[in-house]
């Protein structure tokens, strides 16, 4: 992804945090290694669509990313040899990681939380949005700690 990335450091930085994030969570969390594996791939290119929405829209918003995303990570991941079922389920949690309702899983749930502990930072989330994310969004007991330690909730 640094390669895919073409030097643009906000993006680069931003999948290597939300890579850190989920793997911490998810360890801690103790999911099991296949699962823990699709979290990691997925979280690494879960903003694979940014480029292509900026170029083609103007604007890398979480729906235009959902929208973009499936052809392109079905090629990202065509020679990865993985099998059908782990590429599906990366689809599926790239094509949804802005949408927080139906979360079917428990990687799921780590990376939307993993995504937010970055975005809360970068954009400057008020403590307001913060508070609202910990109570209706953040279910592990290691997600909710650190978006406490981080914003002293």
């Amino acid at each position: 992804m640094i390669e895919y990335s073409h030097g643009d450091m906000h993006d680069i930085e931003h999948f290597v945090k939300v890579w850190g994030y989920a793997k911490c969570i998810g360890e801690l969390e103790g999911l099991e290694e296949d699962m823990q594996y699709i979290l990691e791939v997925t979280s690494i290119i879960h903003d694979i669509a940014c480029p292509l929405c900026r170029e083609k829209y103007g604007d890398a918003s979480g729906k235009l990313q959902e929208r973009e995303s499936e052809p392109l990570v079905r090629a990202f991941l065509a020679d990865r040899n993985m099998d059908k079922s782990m590429i599906d389920r990366i689809v599926f949690l790239v094509c949804h990681h802005h949408t927080y309702t139906g979360v079917d899983g428990l990687d799921y749930q780590i990376l939307l939380e993993a995504d937010y502990l970055v975005n809360a930072y970068e954009s400057g989330y008020g403590i307001e949005n913060i508070r609202n994310m910990y109570n209706t969004v953040f279910k592990t007991q290691t997600g909710k700690d650190l978006l406490c330690s981080m914003y002293d909730l």
